[in-house]
C-alpha cells in the first residue's frame, strides 16, 4: 500500500483540500509554492498511463477543478501541472501556482511551512471548490 492510499484511508494526516468518490488532492508536505496540491485517483496505481482513458479523464477534470480553486485562492499568474510520478509508486498530478515558468523547477528549495499555515492554505482552497 503507497504513503497516499494510506493517505486517503486516514491512517496518516494531510491537509484536504477536496474529495470525491474517486478522486483525492491534498496539499504536498514539501511545496515548491504556496498551494502545491497533489491530485490523486483513490485506486491504486503506479503509472498515470496504466489509467483506463475514463479513469484518466476523471482525474484530469478533477484535477483541473481544483486548480480553478487553487487559482481563486492563490495569488498567481497561471497553476502549472505536472506529472513525473517517480516519487511515489501511484499516479498523481501536481498542481503549482505560477509566476514565472522557473516555479515549476522540482530542483528548486522546497518551503517549508508551520502546520497553521499549511491548514491555512488547505482551508482557503477547499472554500473556492466548485
Amino acid at each position: 500500500m503507497t504513503i497516499f492510499s494510506r493517505i486517503v484511508k486516514g491512517e496518516i494526516p494531510c491537509y484536504k483540500i477536496a474529495e470525491d468518490a474517486k478522486h483525492f488532492a491534498f496539499l504536498d508536505i514539501n511545496p515548491l509554492k504556496e498551494g502545491h496540491t497533489l491530485v490523486i485517483p483513490k485506486k491504486e496505481t503506479d503509472y498515470i498511463f496504466d489509467l483506463t482513458d475514463s479513469e484518466y479523464s476523471d482525474l484530469n477534470l478533477f484535477a483541473k477543478k481544483v486548480a480553478e480553486a487553487i487559482k481563486e485562492a492563490i495569488p498567481c499568474s497561471r497553476v502549472g501541472v505536472a506529472v513525473m510520478g517517480m516519487e511515489v509508486p501511484h499516479a498523481h498530478i501536481h498542481l503549482i501556482p505560477l509566476d514565472k515558468e522557473g516555479d515549476m523547477n522540482f530542483a528548486n528549495h522546497k518551503l517549508k511551512l508551520s502546520a497553521e499555515r499549511m491548514q491555512e492554505i488547505a482551508e482557503i482552497i477547499s472554500t473556492k471548490i466548485k
